[in-house]
């Protein structure tokens, strides 16, 4: 694969996470508090998740921009998502047929992932 492609596979997803991250904390957290609302977490509770949540958008973002370790963020990029996407099918299962894709989105969005781990030289 070329570097070219690595950098943009790289930036694109440096941006999503950061992206995500900046809106859950300041564009439209009031999204992520109505979805936590639909699994009865309110309140201080529901504050603390979506904080918590956002600061990890945040970090792999972040991570993805030191390319440290780029295999092992590969690896947590997939662990969140599948965990997100699990969490997400209990609490609101219409996201799967929802118009967005918020859900089926993070199909495609896993496959570049491992083609990014897959790119790296084994570190």
């Amino acid at each position: 694969m070329s570097n070219d492609i690595k950098i943009a596979i790289k930036f694109s997803l440096a941006f999503l996470w950061l992206f995500t991250g900046l809106t859950s904390l300041f564009f439209a957290p009031e999204v992520g508090y109505s979805v936590l609302s639909q699994a009865g977490i309110t309140g201080g509770f529901a504050k603390f998740c979506l904080i918590s949540g956002a600061i990890l958008d945040l970090t792999i973002g972040l991570w993805l921009l030191t390319s440290w370790r780029p295999r092992l963020c590969c690896v947590m990029q997939i662990a969140v998502i599948l965990i997100f996407m699990v969490l997400l099918s209990f609490i609101a299962p219409s996201f799967w047929l929802h118009p967005f894709g918020p859900q089926t989105k993070n199909i495609p969005i896993i496959v570049l992932i491992f083609i990014s781990y897959f790119s790296e030289k084994n570190a």
